[in-house]
């Protein structure tokens, strides 16, 4: 299987194994909007807000399952290269089963923790009772929802992004048929919106074990594999844990975000969450071809074959420079139909279409900034990767975040993802020189 990774045309690979990852994303955007859609039918702005507010619940679930994912990821496609196949073996184990766990701890702290966590994320007296059924569902998924990235990710390791694509979609679906079900016709509201996710979640997991027990040709989910030098462990969990705090201090930004919202009222709070996740949109199509580079960059490293690497490296920046601007025009153009997709209000279109602007125009240095992270994760470089992975909305964001608060109120806050996406760009801009001039003086 690992051949694929040999072929002569590299930049030819790159996409192959890019658009099914792509497909996948695009149908999860297919379900963000469908899902969306469903819950503003209603017209109900606090059960939007609610909705929204509970955000950066499942965006921490996705850093728990990014830490053993793609730090996983990382250490099996250099593996791979080394054709180091026990290894491969022990890696695979050990990310599925500590991540399972992780997700069953994650879903006893928010339960045990769900009033106070809800009030810190931004929710009030009016929005709580539409946020609790959602986050308490959500929670009790929580460990379905965090090993479904282990295999999503680490199949496309050994090539297999096809069947990937086909798990990722398959639990979209389910969930897209079940949403209109619970959320109107049973009339769950929230919850049911929550319950369709998590149902989709198990359709999602019992497709991947099924393909790596029968088509894999190095993964295990042997429990007694899943011992690791520890070295190694160190390796998956440092540079997981780089990726998975940038999705932690994600959810730290967007909490920060709705507290400083909420004097402005909750229409600003359900404006800025369906704007987010229009964005979040948009950037998905650059996600998949950013991260569908990890696994051929990380094996041409780990077999030593750096001038394929480099030249690989440059044809995708180019690339993805061309892509991002073309999705920049785009949503800046439909922003307010796009806006208008999900409510019917016309002052908060007007405001909504004003914060997806806002959150586009730098989309070009956010997937430079977030392909160069990809770069230092391939490469095996944990500390770059995490210095960068908490940038743009992490650290970065936060210092702007008050200063532009305190400057310009609420318009500052509404361009504060803008400067954090440049000024992260020109940070990674600046490591990545150095780590490749340091590379070139080693080479000779």
């Amino acid at each position: 299987m690992t051949n694929v990774f040999e072929r002569e045309d590299s930049f030819k690979v790159y996409i192959e194994l890019s658009l099914p990852l792509v497909l996948s994303l695009v149908v999860s955007i297919i379900y963000n909007i469908a899902d969306t859609w469903f819950i503003s039918a209603t017209q109900n702005t606090l059960l939007v807000a609610g909705v929204s507010i509970c955000a950066p619940v499942f965006t921490l679930l996705m850093a728990l399952g990014n830490i053993f994912a793609q730090g996983g990821s990382s250490l099996i496609s250099r593996l791979l290269g080394m054709q180091n196949y026990k290894g491969v073996r022990r890696v695979t184990s050990f990310s599925f089963y500590t991540a399972l766990l992780a997700g069953a701890a994650a879903a006893v702290v928010l339960l045990l923790f769900r009033h106070p966590l809800l009030l810190a994320m931004g929710a009030d007296a009016d929005t709580l009772s539409h946020a609790i059924p959602y986050y308490t569902w959500l929670s009790i998924g929580a460990p379905l929802i965090v090993v479904s990235f282990i295999p999503s990710n680490q199949l496309r390791a050994e090539g297999l992004a096809k069947e990937s694509m086909i798990g990722s979609i398959l639990g979209v679906v389910i969930n897209i048929i079940l949403d209109p079900i619970f959320i109107s016709l049973l009339g769950l509201g929230a919850a049911g919106a929550a319950i369709a996710s998590v149902i989709g979640y198990v359709f999602t997991d019992v497709y991947y074990i099924l393909i790596i027990l029968k088509k894999t040709q190095h993964y295990s989910l042997d429990p007694r594999m899943m011992r690791l030098p520890g070295k190694w462990a160190w390796e998956c969990l440092a540079l997981g844990i780089s990726n998975g705090i940038a999705n932690i201090t994600q959810s730290i930004c967007q909490m920060v975000l709705n507290h400083h919202l909420l004097p402005y009222g909750n229409d600003k709070i359900a404006a800025m969450g369906i704007a987010l996740k229009v964005n979040s949109i948009a950037v998905l199509v650059l996600v998949g071809f950013i991260f569908g580079s990890q696994p051929i960059i990380g094996y041409f490293y780990g077999a030593g074959k750096r001038e394929r690497m480099m030249k690989l490296i440059r044809q995708i920046f180019v690339f993805l420079l061309i892509l991002s601007g073309i999705v920049t025009t785009a949503v800046l153009l439909a922003a307010p139909q796009l806006m208008s997709l999900f409510l019917k209000d016309p002052m908060i279109i007007t405001t909504g279409a004003h914060m997806i602007r806002l959150l586009c125009i730098t989309i070009v240095f956010m997937s430079m900034s977030i392909f160069i992270m990809i770069i230092f994760l391939s490469l095996g470089k944990a500390l770059q990767g995490l210095v960068l992975s908490t940038s743009r909305q992490g650290y970065v964001f936060l210092i702007v975040f008050f200063l532009f608060a305190r400057l310009w109120g609420y318009e500052g806050i509404l361009w504060t993802q803008a400067a954090a996406d440049v000024i992260s760009f020109l940070l990674g801009a600046v490591l990545i020189r150095r780590e490749f001039g340091l590379m070139t003086k080693k080479d000779c």
